[in-house]
């Protein structure tokens, strides 16, 4: 039996909805997965018909991150280019001509958060977690994410939340602005939010 794409891809009108569809596995950003997104998001950032990107995951993962278990395996050249990969596709995102929102249902761990912050628009769930587990590990993110991180919160935070690798719910990621909104079904709210922007007139 053929295995199920890593992501599922909406297009409505001006809106796209990127779905990452490995729930069982966490929603993994392994290499295929950023491969797979990669194509994708220069796919639709290249359609000046859309006016946002929707990233979100499925049943209670947005995504778990690189798959440490393909990290352990890779040789320094295969890393650097690993590395380098998420690095253009990260900034892709946040170059993007459309808005991008991340609609974060659930777990957002390591790369993903990377991924989220990323994003002009990031909207949670109640039940939403958020982790950078790289410090335990004995590994650090190479994604933008200590870049991106301490600009939204703050180096003091931002230090605090890498070097614990502590776990971060989503009525505290509101407080200290790691996200905009906190909403029941986040999917829901980011669509309506781009269906505001793509009725304003060019």
């Amino acid at each position: 039996m053929a295995q199920a794409s890593a992501i599922v891809i909406d297009v409505v009108e001006s809106i796209a909805v990127i779905r990452f569809n490995q729930p069982a596995k966490r929603n993994p950003l392994s290499s295929s997965t950023l491969n797979e997104l990669a194509n994708a998001v220069s796919s639709l950032t290249a359609r000046e018909e859309l006016k946002a990107i929707i990233f979100t995951g499925s049943e209670d993962v947005f995504a778990s991150g690189a798959d440490i278990r393909e990290l352990a395996e890779l040789d320094p050249e295969r890393a650097t280019e690993f590395s380098k990969v998420g690095q253009e596709l990260f900034q892709t995102i946040a170059d993007a001509g459309q808005v991008t929102i991340a609609a974060i249902n659930g777990y957002c761990m390591g790369g993903a958060l990377d991924l989220a912050l990323s994003c002009d628009i990031r909207i949670a769930s109640p039940q939403a977690v958020f982790r950078h587990p790289g410090a335990r590990l004995g590994i650090i993110t190479g994604w933008g994410g200590t870049q991106r991180l301490p600009r939204l919160i703050g180096r003091a935070r931002a230090l605090d939340f890498l070097l614990s690798a502590r776990l971060m719910k989503g009525h505290e990621a509101l407080e200290v602005r790691l996200i905009n909104q906190l909403e029941a079904i986040p999917l829901e709210a980011a669509i309506r939010f781009a269906g505001t922007i793509a009725r304003k007139p060019n």
